[in-house]
């Protein structure tokens, strides 16, 4: 699975869980999210993994428009690789979802690999008030949410995708999800190597435990041998313990705002790029390498960037 001691570190600088009164750090205009991708780029993320939002509100858009605000400026700016979500927010459709990917073909892409319940109700408890009304309205409604990605969706976004000739990054939440991509690389409808990014900490999937990092693991490697390439994210306080097991097992790495709003406890992180560079030194010190943009493209087979419509 692993052909050198090259890392990918993905970066995903905004998301759609935390809202703007949870940190002020966290990007919201499209200068914002720019800005966050190329200092995260700088910082030494090969990718970075983009959603965008409305520039007043902050409330997840997933509409063309909102991403085609801030793409062509990452582009000139840097080299690194761009991974458009088509999982947008939890509430969205998938019709929705997969309009930005659709419309400006990236090299990556990423693709939920199962329905779960998907709570974030629990932050209540951590914020006390809201700026905007759709914040407190949005988490509390998480507690009958239940996130759709049904067989039927992800077929849906594998076809409508597939002759842009991007990769997908497979969103795995638990066990269940390692066997959902396993029955489409059977189908013939995904191709490999296939990029797994096995998923920790988020309320209806899978914990953060150590052990529940080496049972994605195992699982994944049981099922798919050297036919995929591994990369891990722990949400919140597991972010960085997360970061630090999967690098010393031969995997590779997503940080970021949309992943975690700290930097250390009860410390907010004051950019993207802060967290970059916390992964990068436990890479280093664990003696491996940072992959550069290019290197990435090449452990992941990517298509280019001079193959995308923006």
């Amino acid at each position: 699975m692993a052909s050198s001691n090259k890392v990918i570190i993905t970066c995903a600088v905004t998301g759609a869980i935390h809202t703007p009164s949870m940190s002020p750090y966290l990007p919201i205009t499209p200068q914002e999210i720019a800005d966050a991708a190329i200092g995260a780029a700088e910082a030494g993320a090969a990718i970075v993994h983009l959603h965008a939002r409305d520039p007043v509100s902050g409330k997840p858009d997933q509409s063309p428009e909102a991403f085609g605000r801030f793409l062509p400026q990452i582009k000139q700016a840097t080299n690194v690789v761009v991974n458009l979500t088509t999982g947008g927010a939890p509430y969205m459709t998938v019709q929705e979802r997969v309009k930005p990917a659709e419309t400006f073909q990236p090299e990556v892409a990423s693709l939920n690999m199962g329905s779960m319940n998907f709570g974030l109700f629990p932050m209540l408890n951590r914020f006390e008030t809201f700026k905007h009304d759709w914040e407190e309205t949005t988490l509390e409604n998480s507690r009958d949410l239940v996130f759709r990605n049904s067989f039927k969706d992800i077929e849906f976004a594998l076809r409508s995708l597939g002759d842009a000739d991007m990769r997908f990054e497979f969103e795995c939440y638990d066990t269940s999800h390692l066997y959902n991509l396993a029955h489409f690389l059977n189908r013939g409808l995904v191709k490999t190597p296939l990029f797994v990014q096995t998923v920790f900490g988020i309320l209806g999937g899978i914990g953060s435990h150590a052990e529940d990092v080496m049972h994605m693991k195992r699982t994944a490697d049981r099922l798919f041998g050297d036919q995929y390439r591994w990369s891990v994210l722990g949400a919140g306080r597991s972010q960085l313990p997360v970061v630090a097991q999967a690098a010393a097992m031969g995997g590779n790495v997503r940080v970021g705002l949309e992943d975690s709003l700290w930097s250390g406890p009860g410390k907010l992180a004051q950019s993207n790029a802060q967290q970059v560079h916390a992964a990068r030194r436990i890479i280093e010190g664990l003696g491996l390498t940072v992959a550069t943009p290019d290197e990435a493209r090449e452990i992941l087979v990517l298509k280019g960037g001079d193959k995308v419509a923006f």
